[in-house]
Formats: C-alpha cells, sequence, structure tokens
C-alpha cells in the first residue's frame, strides 16, 4: 500500500482530525503536506456531508443536509517544484469505499447513498418535477451495488471522486466571486439560488486562523461548481487509471480531492445523485513545466479516462428535445432537452412498477450514458439518455406483451417539511 499522507479516522469529525483539510477554495490556505513528483501515495477521503446522511429508511437527513459544510475535501496537498503555468499530471492509480482494515464505525463501508434535494435546499436537475427530499441506500458487495429501496436492479459501479482540483489564485478567485455574484444579482431571491456566494458560516480552512480566517472566509469559493481549476466536475469516467491534467495557478499546485462516488450516471442528475460514500484514492503526481502555454491549456483540465469502465453491451436509449413539457419551444437548448430525454425514461420506467422517485434515482446512480446527439438543427437540441438493459433482472425492452410488472418492495424514502 502506498504511504499515506493524508489519513482520516472515520471515528472523528472532519475538523477533529490529525491534518485537517477544507471545504472552500481559497489561494491562501496552507497545503496539509508536501508530495515530490514521481511520488505515488495514498488519500483518506469523507464522505462529501461527513456522515450527516445515515444508512437508514428515513429521508429527513437529506431534507436537513447542511450544504453549508460542503464538500469535505482532503487537502491542499503541495507539489514540489510546481508554479504557475505548470502542467499537473494527476494518475488516478486506485480508488474505492473505506479499507476493510479501518478500525472506525464505518470500517469496510459498504453502503452509499443517493439523494434526491429539496427545492429550497439546493433541488436537482428535474427540481420541477421531484420538489421533496428523498433518499436511497445502496449496498455494495465486490463491484456490485444494489438497493433495498429499488428492487430487482444491480449494477457494476464505476468509482470515481467527484471533485478534484488544483487552488485558484487570487486573481482566478476575484473572477469567480465577480462573475458569479453578477448572476446573483439578475435573481437574488430565487429558489434554489443560481449561484452560491462566499459564506463564512462553518467554513473550514486547513489551519488559516485569526484575521486570515476572517479575510479569507469572507472571500472564498464555494466547492459546489466546476470551474477552471477542475472541481466538482463529476466525470464519472474519473476511474482507476485516469490521467489528468490539472492547470497550476499558485505555487505547489494545492490539490485537493473528495466526494467519492461508487458509481453515477451522466450528470448526476439528482444532485445528491451518485452512490456517495467515503473512501481511499492512491495518486501519483508530477509537472509538465509550463505546460499551460505549451498545450494550451488556460483553464480548465483535461484527462485520459481509465479502462476499467463496466462492459455493458446492449442499452435501451430516449431522446429528447428542447420543448418544454407545456409545449413552449426553445432554441438549442441542450439542457432542456437532456432533461426530457431523463423525463422520457422515467416515464418509461414507471409503466414497470417502479416510482418515479425510484426511477429518477437509478438514473442518476446507474452508470447511464448521456449525449448531446445533435446541437445544429434549429430550433431543437437532441439529448439522449443511454441506459443498460443489464441492470434490471427482468427484460425491460418493449414487446407485444407489454411491460413486466414488478413488485415495488418497500419504496424510496421521502422527507416532508
Amino acid at each position: 500500500m502506498p504511504k499515506v499522507v493524508f489519513p482520516l479516522d472515520s471515528s472523528k469529525k472532519f475538523t477533529d482530525q490529525k491534518i485537517v483539510g477544507h471545504n472552500r477554495w481559497h489561494p491562501d490556505i496552507p497545503a496539509g503536506v508536501t508530495v515530490r513528483p514521481g511520488e505515488v501515495f495514498r488519500v483518506d477521503c469523507r464522505e462529501w456531508f461527513d456522515g450527516a446522511i445515515h444508512n437508514d429508511d428515513s429521508a429527513e437527513d437529506v431534507r436537513d443536509a447542511p450544504l453549508s459544510t460542503v464538500h469535505v475535501l482532503s487537502g491542499p496537498i503541495a507539489v514540489e517544484g510546481a508554479q504557475p503555468g505548470d502542467l499537473l499530471i494527476v494518475d488516478i492509480v486506485d480508488v474505492g469505499p473505506i479499507p476493510q482494515e479501518d478500525t472506525g464505525p464505518l470500517a469496510g463501508q459498504g453502503w452509499g447513498y443517493t439523494g434526491i434535494f429539496a427545492t429550497q435546499n439546493g433541488g436537482g436537475f428535474l427540481t420541477e418535477q421531484f420538489p421533496d427530499a428523498y433518499k436511497v441506500i445502496w449496498d455494495f458487495r465486490g463491484q456490485i451495488a444494489t438497493s433495498r429501496h429499488i428492487p430487482r436492479v444491480s449494477f457494476t459501479g464505476i468509482v470515481h471522486p467527484g471533485l478534484m482540483g488544483t487552488a485558484p489564485s487570487a486573481e482566478l478567485l476575484a473572477t469567480w466571486n465577480a462573475r458569479e455574484g453578477a448572476l446573483i444579482a439578475t435573481d437574488p431571491d430565487r429558489v434554489p439560488p443560481l449561484a452560491l456566494p462566499p459564506l463564512p458560516q462553518d467554513a473550514v480552512l486547513g489551519t488559516l486562523t485569526g484575521a486570515d480566517f476572517e479575510r479569507a472566509a469572507g472571500e472564498a469559493a464555494r466547492t459546489a461548481p466546476p470551474r477552471e481549476n477542475g472541481g466538482n466536475q463529476d466525470i464519472k469516467n474519473f476511474t482507476k487509471g485516469t490521467r489528468v491534467f490539472y492547470p497550476v495557478f499558485v505555487g505547489g499546485a494545492k490539490l485537493s480531492m473528495g466526494d467519492l462516488h461508487f458509481s453515477q450516471g451522466d450528470g448526476e442528475i439528482t444532485f445528491c445523485g451518485a452512490i456517495e460514500m467515503g473512501g481511499f484514492m492512491d495518486l501519483h503526481v508530477d509537472l509538465i513545466k509550463g505546460g499551460m502555454q505549451t498545450y494550451g491549456v488556460s483553464e480548465n483540465a483535461i484527462f485520459m479516462p481509465g479502462n476499467v469502465d463496466p462492459q455493458y453491451s446492449q442499452w435501451l436509449a430516449f431522446s429528447g428535445t428542447s420543448v418544454t413539457l407545456t409545449g413552449e419551444q426553445h432554441y438549442l437548448d441542450s439542457h432542456l432537452s437532456y432533461q426530457r430525454a431523463c423525463l422520457h425514461a422515467i416515464d418509461y420506467l414507471t409503466t414497470f412498477g417502479y416510482t418515479p422517485e425510484q426511477a429518477y434515482m437509478i438514473l442518476g446512480a446507474a452508470p447511464i450514458e448521456g449525449r448531446l446527439s445533435g446541437v445544429v438543427d434549429i430550433p431543437n437540441s437532441c439529448s439522449t439518455v443511454y441506459l443498460p438493459t443489464a441492470i434490471f433482472d427482468f427484460d425491460v425492452r418493449p414487446s407485444a406483451d407489454g411491460p413486466v410488472r414488478i413488485e415495488p418492495g418497500m419504496g424510496v424514502p421521502k422527507a416532508s417539511f
């Protein structure tokens, strides 16, 4: 096993660890550890809500999920010799759930969860159709996920970090805050909000204290969206064997990671839509000096995906166009067309006896493929959702015999306000 440079004790809260990470982006957060180019090392990662979500049949914890505390990130990790303008090479050597040898209460964590956030707590991709909080617990056996809340479904996980990235420079941070603040100002009372401004409440900034902490907490960016530094991209193909090239904006690069997922469909459409878990990452790092200019990577990471994706060979695909449910035409709106493709798939799965919430959770957690199939044929963008048929233990293909009706099981826990 590689040397553990960022250890976590699963019996303790994030802020009580030997090395305290962070839950905001700011260039002044000190690096907790330093590694050298060419080194392979292990990083432990907490579940993104730091254990606030429980393995039970209630969705009240998702309803009350403390968004001001996320994401709890392991890092920053400084890389010797990294300077602004370099490209940081990060190889994902391995990634998985909390190892069996862990002795805390989550030892050998054999479960994770998927949630639908209530609209007033962030919502999700389909929040207009699903405004309430729900939760699904998934059990892991090897690489396979199953759930007591969704019958007759099992699939091979596509384990990956939802969030990884380098620290922004002070100039880049100011750019984020300015552009996102301008967006918020266009509709400041929107629910859910258009963006999340800096929030000192519940900020964790490594070892920063005193006046330095107060200043940084008022400037630091929330970790919810992806940005130029990578961040919360939720790319399901960041599996073992992936190589990522991150732009470096500050000395040492200050790499951080977290938000591990056992599996996810393209888009993580319920917002808390992947199978969230705590776990570990084994990483190898190196540098391309001056690589940002050499390769024209002024912003946003590029990556080479690993080759351990589940091998599904048969798919049932659903399409959608940029027309609202009420018949309003939008111009080449790929966001809308992907929503319509997902709703098409959800409607289809309900004909077999799944509730809409169960179908929605399947699309968020299972390794579905989402594609922009047409973006030039005015006025309609066309998006598609590819659902692997082998994740079901019955035939979900259309036939003259009609759909098989499944037993609904215990259903998906719902929380009410």
